[in-house]
């Protein structure tokens, strides 16, 4: 018995080590970088005192502001157009049978499986085959493609705990299949749809790869400015500029996961 408690003591131990590590791993960079923006010093290796300088200078440059514009348009437009389309597929899928739908379901949830860089160069290389000039709105186009799988993959989970018969009672008492999905169905996704929509909008905001080989001159965003930044050294203002990108996403994430919590919490009860 104490043989088995001893061993049961060194597993739990080794397991605290291990998650500590992962975290330590994980976070001590963006520490170190949290750290380091408040650095009066322009060079990232030496510090010479506190500052909020670099902060107060991310509010009067006009690139970053426009960078700034140019993902908040991206993310927003992406999103709106991939929460219906995203919403409407995995309600299909979910709720009705049609020729070649393991097809489809496989096709329309390739963009979680494939490489943001293969996304990229085919979503270019179709833009050219069309002849379609590049701007900030075949980013949109391109970011709906992933915000599309991530929301209905979010959706089709909280439509798989929700109870069938509420919609056949709906019908039952007279309620068309659009009635019924307005106003039964649609007010349960409620939380699923948001919680999709936020992830799909952090995803969307810091994307770099996609947004880079499908932007048009003068549309950069963020991540793209940051990225052209950078290639003449960390500095400050650059580090300052990725905690506030973090704290966003870092926010819209975990109210992301509390509404879909809280949805899972009201289904179950």
């Amino acid at each position: 018995m104490n043989i088995s408690n001893s061993s049961k003591k060194k597993s739990l131990t080794w397991q605290a080590v291990f998650s500590l590590l992962v975290f330590v791993f994980m976070y001590l960079p963006i520490l170190v970088l949290s750290f380091y923006s408040f650095n009066q010093s322009p060079y990232s290796a030496t510090w010479q005192g506190f500052t909020l300088e670099w902060y107060q200078k991310l509010f009067t440059d006009t690139r970053i502001l426009s960078a700034l514009k140019n993902s908040l348009l991206v993310a927003f437009s992406a999103v709106a157009v991939a929460a219906v389309l995203g919403t409407l597929m995995a309600v299909g899928l979910a709720r009705y049978n049609f020729p070649g739908k393991k097809l489809y379901q496989g096709i329309s949830y390739l963009p979680l499986l494939i490489p943001d860089i293969a996304i990229a160069v085919a979503t270019l290389v179709c833009l050219a085959a069309f002849a379609i000039p590049l701007s900030i709105w075949t980013i949109v186009a391109a970011h709906i493609v992933f915000c599309v799988a991530y929301i209905g993959l979010v959706v089709s989970s909280r439509l798989n705990n929700l109870d069938p018969h509420l919609e056949e009672a709906a019908l039952d008492l007279g309620a068309t299949h659009i009635q019924a999905f307005i106003k039964v169905i649609l007010p349960q996704l409620m939380p699923g749809i948001i919680s999709g929509c936020l992830l799909a909008f952090v995803l969307s905001l810091d994307d770099f790869l996609i947004s880079s080989f499908t932007a048009g001159s003068g549309s950069n965003t963020l991540p793209m400015e940051i990225f052209s930044r950078i290639r003449t050294g960390v500095k400050p203002d650059i580090n300052a500029l990725s905690v506030m990108l973090i704290s966003i996403t870092a926010t819209v994430a975990i109210t992301g996961e509390l509404i879909r919590a809280s949805g899972e919490k009201q289904n179950n009860s």
